[in-house]
C-alpha cells in the first residue's frame, strides 16, 4: 500500500492516472501513456480465508487463479469464478464477470461485503452498503474511472471435488432457452439439482444446454487440458451425454482453449497440439499472441496478403432478457458469420448487498437475462465499427446492454443512458472531482 501511494504521488497532476500492469483482458485498444503507472505489484494475494465465515479478504490484483488455490483446499469457492485463470478480482468486479453459476449466484461484484479503494483524491476510503454506499453501488462497471479496490472481502459457499455434467442437445434455439428458463425458476432439470447452467449454440439447429451438479463421489474424470478440447466434448447427434470433471477442472474448463479462440492460432490442430507446450495452452499465453498481432498488424498483413479485406474485431459479450434471447440469437446467426457462441444465463441475487441497485449497469431484479458471449472477427463493413454498431442497435431494441470490455461505439448521449447518466456524474465528481482518472465513455468509447 505504501509503494501504492508513493506511485500516485508521483504521477504528475495533469496527467491520467492508469495502472501499471503488465496483463489486460480488456480487448479496446487504448490511447499509449508516458506517465508512470500505479504499482500494484504487491497487491496481488489472498490476505486470508475464514472457513467458518465463509469470506475472503483479497488484494485486488489477485487473481482467481490465486484466489481459488487459496479456497479450495478449504472445499470454498468464490460464488461466481470467472472463466478465465488471469482475470482478477477487482477487475471483475468493477468490469463484471459472469459464470454457469449466475443463474444462482448473480454477479461477482453482489458477494462483495466490503472494499477499500484508491480515489482519485489519492485516499483509500471503505466502501460498503453502509459505508460510502454512494461509492459501492456505482463502482461495478466503472471500469478504473471511480478508483481501484485494494482490498476486497468476499463471500464464499462450500463446492465438492467433482462436477457430474450433462450436455442436453438440442435442435431449435426457442426450445434451449424455453429449458433453460425452467431450469433457472425450478433449479433442477428432470428433477434432479443444477448447480452449474451455460450453453454453447454452434448452428441454428445444432445447440446444448450445459448442465452441471456438484457431487463428492469419487470415480473417473475427464481432462481437457491435453489432447481432448472440452467445447468439442460437448457435441453428439441428440439426447444427453454425460462427463465428470474435479471441480478444479470444471472452474477453469474455458481456460485452455480460451473457450474455441486458440484455434486461431493452429493450437487445436491435432498435428500442432502434441507439439504445444502444456504450460502454454491457457488464456494468458493466448493474449500475448493477441499482442502481438495488435502491435504489428500480422492478421490484416495476411488478409492483404492473400487478396482480402482487413477484418473487424467482433468480441462481446451482451446481456438480453430472456425472453428476447431466441430472437437475438436468431438474428445474430442469420446475420453474423460467427460461431459458435456461448450462453450463460444470470440472475441478480437477492441479497441485502444489492438493495441500492447497480446504476451503471441497471439490469432489473428477479428477471432472468443470457449473457451472449461471441469472440472472433468479420470482413470490415462500409463504415468503422460496422458489424459492432449493428450488434449495439439490436441489443438495445431488445432491452439488453452490452459489456464494456470490449469495442464500443455509441454517442454521449446513448451511453449516458445506458451507464448511469447522472448517478455516475455525481459520484465521479465527490471521489474524483479533478478527474485524475478518465470518465467512463472517454475509456469506453473513446478509448482514451
Amino acid at each position: 500500500m505504501e509503494r501504492l501511494l508513493a506511485s500516485y504521488r508521483a504521477i504528475p497532476p495533469g496527467a491520467t492516472v492508469r495502472l501499471a500492469k503488465p496483463t489486460s483482458n480488456l480487448f479496446r485498444a487504448r490511447a499509449k501513456s508516458t506517465a508512470p503507472g500505479l504499482d500494484v505489484s504487491g497487491l496481488t494475494d489472498v490476505i486470508s480465508v475464514d472457513p467458518v465465515a465463509r469470506t475472503a479478504d483479497v488484494a485486488g490484483m489477485c487473481t482467481y487463479e490465486d484466489l481459488v488455490a487459496a479456497t479450495l483446499p478449504h472445499g470454498l469457492s468464490p460464488l461466481v469464478v470467472p472463466q478465465l485463470k488471469t482475470i482478477t478480482l477487482g477487475g471483475a468486479v468493477t468490469g463484471l464477470g459472469i459464470e454457469s453459476a449466475s443463474f444462482r449466484n448473480g454477479l461477482p461484484h453482489e458477494s462483495v461485503l466490503e472494499m477499500d479503494i484508491l480515489t482519485g483524491t489519492g485516499d483509500v476510503v471503505r466502501a460498503s452498503p453502509t459505508e460510502n454506499p454512494d461509492l459501492f453501488h456505482a463502482f461495478p462497471n466503472s471500469y478504473g474511472t471511480l478508483g481501484y479496490s485494494v482490498r476486497l472481502k468476499i463471500e464464499l459457499e462450500p463446492v465438492k471435488p467433482f462436477v457430474a455434467l450433462r450436455h442436453v442437445r438440442f435442435h431449435a434455439i426457442d426450445a434451449l432457452i424455453e429449458a433453460m428458463d425452467r431450469i433457472i425458476e425450478t433449479g433442477g432439470w428432470n428433477g434432479e439439482r443444477v448447480d452449474y447452467l451455460d450453453g454453447v449454440v454452434f448452428s441454428a439447429d445444432e445447440s446444448y444446454l450445459c448442465l452441471g451438479v456438484q457431487s463428492a463421489t469419487p470415480g473417473p474424470v475427464s481432462d481437457y487440458t491435453g489432447q481432448q478440447i472440452y467445447y468439442r466434448s460437448i457435441q453428439h447427434p441428440s439426447g444427453e451425454k454425460h462427463d465428470r470433471l474435479t471441480i478444479h477442472d470444471y472452474l477453469w474448463r474455458w481456460d485452455t482453449d480460451w473457450f474455441w479462440c486458440s484455434r486461431a492460432f493452429g493450437a487445436q490442430d491435432p498435428r500442432i497440439r502434441r507439439f504445444w507446450p502444456r504450460r502454454l495452452r491457457r488464456s494468458s499465453f493466448y493474449w500475448k499472441l493477441i499482442g502481438y498481432d495488435q502491435r504489428f498488424d500480422i492478421a490484416d498483413r495476411i488478409e492483404k496478403r492473400n487478396g482480402r479485406p482487413p477484418r473487424e474485431r467482433v468480441v462481446q459479450d451482451v446481456e438480453v432478457p430472456i425472453e428476447r434471447t431466441a430472437e437475438f440469437v436468431e438474428w445474430f446467426l442469420a446475420t453474423v458469420p460467427i460461431e459458435p457462441i456461448w450462453l450463460c444465463p444470470l440472475r441478480l441475487r437477492d441479497a441485502p448487498n444489492s438493495t441500492g441497485g447497480w446504476p451503471l449497469y441497471p439490469i432489473r431484479p428477479h428477471h432472468s437475462y443470457v449473457n451472449v458471449g461471441f469472440w472472433s472477427s468479420v470482413p470490415v463493413g462500409p463504415e468503422e465499427g460496422y458489424t459492432n454498431r449493428m450488434i449495439e442497435r439490436k441489443v438495445s431494441d431488445l432491452d439488453g446492454h452490452k459489456s464494456l470490455y470490449s469495442d464500443a461505439f455509441y454517442s454521449p448521449e446513448e451511453f449516458d443512458e445506458l451507464y448511469g447518466g447522472e448517478v455516475y456524474t455525481t459520484v465521479k465528481k465527490i471521489y474524483d472531482p479533478d478527474s485524475r482518472f478518465l470518465d467512463l465513455y472517454a475509456k469506453a468509447v473513446r478509448r482514451q
